[in-house]
């Protein structure tokens, strides 16, 4: 097998295997808003400014969240989905 052939089949294990396993960790976690650290979110934001992970400016921001485990969020003092975006929708209405 050539290098071409061997790479291509390591990097097609490598897409199958993740597909597979992404699904499982994500019904064992739940987004938490509110507990991020400054750069330390997992992805984008409720208020649109930014669509990456660490790119939040503050911590415990309510609109930035981390994946935590599925039942814990509370807690460990954050909000779910729902609450976040009221807090966010009160916070930006002052």
């Amino acid at each position: 097998m050539n290098n071409k052939k061997l790479l291509a089949s390591a990097a097609l294990v490598v897409a199958l295997s993740t597909a597979v396993t992404a699904p499982a960790q994500a019904a064992s976690k739940e987004k938490c808003y509110g507990v991020a650290m400054a750069g330390q979110n997992d992805c984008a934001n409720l208020a649109g400014t930014h669509s990456c992970a660490g790119q939040s400016a503050v911590d415990k921001d309510p609109g930035e969240w981390k994946l935590v485990a599925k039942g814990t969020c509370e807690d460990i003092g954050g909000l779910l989905k729902a609450a976040a975006k009221k807090k966010f929708a009160e916070d930006k209405a002052k």
